[in-house]
């Protein structure tokens, strides 16, 4: 410390001024670097970022809508069930679509189903068959003749529990 004071006293005071104004500068860039610039950057992406995560729980209480209302509608019989999963796959998936029943499983083989079909059977299975997918094994497949996409594959569904 005694070391510092006499350099310190040594200097002229024109020195001591540039001395103090290049120390002033250091700590203010300091200061920016440390603990301003990194608050305002956070400041200036919290709006951005609270409209994203406003977005996510927009989604978010969607989806958990959407599952009390399948949780809240009335049970229906396993028959029931198989019938209306054979009706939604005749009418929406058509010749694409073949459907095979073992217990309470039913396996719905496809060849060539748009994905707009496919999409639209698989809400009707969960909403009006009460059918949950258990597995899909689907893979992209284009027609020859056409350069339109359409999947292949098979897709396993749980039906409701015989009585």
């Amino acid at each position: 410390m005694n070391a510092l004071n006499a350099w310190w006293t040594g200097l002229a005071p024109r020195e001591r001024r540039m001395v103090a104004v290049a120390g002033t500068v250091v700590a203010a860039a300091l200061l920016w670097w440390l603990a301003i610039a990194p608050a305002l950057a956070t400041v200036r992406g919290a709006t951005a970022q609270h409209r994203a995560l406003d977005a996510q729980l927009q989604s978010m209480r969607d989806m958990a809508a959407q599952a009390n209302a399948l949780r809240a509608q009335p049970k229906i019989s396993f028959d029931e069930s198989l019938r209306s999963l054979e009706n939604g796959v005749k009418q929406t998936l058509g010749a694409t679509g073949q459907l095979n029943v073992s217990g309470e499983r039913a396996t719905v083989v496809l060849k060539g189903a748009s994905p707009e079909a496919l999409a639209q059977w698989l809400a009707q299975a969960r909403a009006n068959a009460r059918a949950v997918p258990q597995e899909a094994k689907l893979a992209k497949s284009t027609s020859a003749t056409t350069t339109t996409m359409a999947w292949d594959g098979m897709v396993v569904l749980s039906l409701p529990q015989k009585n």
